[in-house]
């Protein structure tokens, strides 16, 4: 049996959390909730998610710049449930990064079904369906090509995937990271591994939000899969 998918919660309004939790997890989701955009941040950075449902009205931030924070850590889908019903918010909040968007009040059978499209993997790009090329990593030049392209790296994401490539398939934990890159007693934490991650990924894998080569093991750390 496969892993229930996992389902991120952001929302300040106890009832309306306490409902959605029971919804879902009776629908067989593996639920989180947070009540702030900094909770929810903070449970981002911990795990990965496969949809985050995000209230905009949030006590310490308005819920778009949670999206635009979150997409340098998370490749979840984002869901938006809002009272903010106007199409100004709803285009707003799409510009900035969010899948959909669901306006307060709403039916729990739609929500569940919009819920499963988020969920529904993406058609393969042209070149993923007929295998996507490999990566090879020049750390003298710190250059990756990836295919016929050549893209250029910066130090520490040279030193993230030459870490990698020394554990040879195995994890590096986020701690180790954040000691060989930013040394021990720095201010760093996982926040700054993730970006670190997102980043590298946006330069070596054919598609960011479906990492193939640049792995996350959640609560774990990362590994680098060339095979």
């Amino acid at each position: 049996m496969s892993a229930a998918a996992k389902i991120l919660i952001v929302e300040d309004e106890e009832s309306l959390s306490h409902m959605l939790n029971c919804t879902l997890v009776q629908a067989g989701y593996d639920v989180t909730s947070a009540r702030t955009g900094i909770d929810a941040m903070q449970h981002m950075i911990r795990e990965e998610f496969s949809v985050v449902l995000l209230d905009l009205g949030l006590p310490d931030m308005d819920g778009k710049d949670v999206i635009t924070e979150a997409r340098a850590i998370s490749r979840a889908p984002f869901l938006v449930i809002s009272a903010r019903g106007s199409e100004t918010e709803k285009i707003a909040a799409l510009d900035m990064g969010a899948n959909d968007y669901v306006a307060k009040p709403f039916d729990m059978g739609e929500l569940l079904a919009r819920i499963r499209v988020a969920l529904r993997p993406a058609c393969p790009r042209p070149q993923e369906a007929a295998g996507a090329a490999g990566l090879v990593i020049d750390f003298a030049t710190r250059r990756a090509i990836i295919g016929n392209e050549s893209v250029s790296l910066s130090k520490k994401e040279i030193q993230l995937l030459q870490m990698l490539a020394d554990a040879k398939g195995g994890i590096v934990s986020h701690d180790q990271i954040i000691a060989e890159i930013w040394g021990r007693g720095t201010e760093a934490d996982y926040m700054n591994v993730r970006v670190l991650a997102w980043q590298v990924r946006r330069k070596i894998e054919p598609d960011a939000s479906a990492p193939r080569f640049l792995i996350a093991e959640a609560r774990e750390g990362y590994r680098l899969k060339l095979d």
